[in-house]
């Protein structure tokens, strides 16, 4: 893979800041399906539902997800989700009965605001990272450079613990007795912290060598959750970046055999994100297997669920016609002028952009993030693990669906 240009480093840095088949990790409790009041998040764009425009407006920066077309698939006006309509988080929680997920920072992460928290909030901002984000500034150019923004995993962990605990439960049992009848989730973390890093002239081979350190921060924002009294969690994986449009187009490489045949992907991007899926659901099912042999006879376990991104978008770029969408299924609905209709120097709702007739006939929205329609489908293979988690053999064991490193890496 060819070096990137700081000019173009810089364009995919601002759109990635712009801009579910699942499978158990593993359920130390018996297969039931069980009842949740709550949901609280904390993720990326992939999940933020308003949160992304309030912390751009701390810096004096506007956001383009508030002007249309963002929102008009479903809700008619932008909400500050980086998409078209709903989200796999909004999918889940309509469908569990639950109302759709408020932004925390939108509400003024307030205890005056905790009647609107106590059936969840969430914390996802677009641009986040797992990693701090000074471990990205070591290489601002000269005169710095504000992205990306404070929303780290760490941050939005003490956004929870110290701003909406306090607000919502007093004691130990009260803590253990809301977040354990709450669904949560950790991520998708990661696509930020490898795009941003291969945007500043890092290697994949360098890339790759990130990766045990992003999987152990979630990994331990998982189990600090399930300290404080979280019982059923679900981790997603990345999508195979090496298929979003952007990516294909800032990272394009002139070796044809970079590209994957079947799917016109860039290879080694999309091993690079199953190598995080594997590591992933590694340390997840070690995770479990500790909470299991810690738990004390005839007290509930823990359920961690790794949700897979990859699997199905992958399947979605080759069967795109199984799904209902067009053939040139990499080409943006909304974008610029351009391969894949992205263009560095117009974005979704800027003068001159253009946009796609039906978003529910295209996979990516506005860059590497995706429709309405391709979070509908992904939300629910996620809800149906939710709702039945498999049972775990007690050994950190799982039962697990087709969303193996195998068919993974074959993208």
């Amino acid at each position: 893979m060819g070096e990137v240009s700081p000019p173009r480093a810089v364009s995919l840095l601002v759109l990635l800041i712009l801009v579910v088949f699942a499978s158990p990790v593993a359920a130390a409790s018996p297969i039931r399906q069980r009842r949740f009041e709550s949901i609280f998040s904390l993720g990326d764009s992939y999940g933020d539902t308003g949160n992304g425009p309030v912390v751009f407006g701390w810096h004096g920066i506007a956001n383009p997800v508030m002007r249309p077309p963002y929102g008009s698939t479903f809700f008619r006006r932008p909400t500050g989700r980086n998409c078209d309509g709903r989200l796999p988080i909004d999918f889940l929680a309509e469908s569990l009965g639950l109302p759709l997920v408020p932004p925390f920072l939108a509400h003024n992460g307030t205890a005056a605001a905790d009647r609107s928290f106590r059936r969840g909030a969430n914390f996802a901002v677009g641009g986040a990272t797992a990693l701090d984000t000074a471990f990205f500034h070591r290489w601002d150019p000269p005169g710095g450079n504000v992205f990306p923004l404070n929303t780290s995993l760490a941050v939005q962990m003490q956004w929870f613990e110290e701003s909406l605990k306090p607000s919502l439960c007093a004691t130990t049992k009260e803590c253990k007795d809301l977040f354990g009848r709450s669904l949560f989730f950790v991520g998708a973390f990661g696509a930020n912290d490898y795009l941003l890093s291969l945007a500043a002239n890092k290697s994949i081979h360098q890339v790759r060598t990130y990766v045990p350190e992003v999987v152990r921060t979630i990994s331990k924002a998982v189990q600090r959750l399930i300290q404080h009294g979280a019982t059923t969690v679900v981790v997603p994986g990345v999508i195979p970046v090496g298929c979003a449009p952007p990516v294909l187009v800032t990272f394009a490489d002139p070796d044809p055999a970079a590209y994957d045949a079947r799917t016109g992907c860039l290879k080694a991007i999309n091993d690079l994100a199953a190598h995080h899926n594997a590591l992933l659901q590694e340390s997840l099912r070690e995770l479990e297997a500790k909470q299991h042999n810690r738990r004390p006879a005839g007290v509930g376990g823990v359920t961690i669920i790794y949700a897979d991104f990859f699997t199905p978008v992958v399947e979605m770029v080759t069967s795109p016609a199984k799904f209902g969408f067009e053939g040139d299924v990499l080409t943006l609905c909304c974008g610029g002028q351009g391969r894949f209709n992205y263009n560095k120097r117009v974005f979704c709702g800027d003068p001159g952009a253009v946009r796609c007739r039906d978003p529910s006939a295209r996979l990516f929205w506005d860059g590497v993030h995706l429709t309405e329609a391709a979070y509908r489908y992904i939300a629910a293979g996620w809800l149906s693990s939710i709702k039945s988690p498999a049972r775990s053999d007690g050994s950190g064991g799982t039962n697990r669906t087709d969303a193996t490193p195998t068919v993974e890496s074959s993208c």
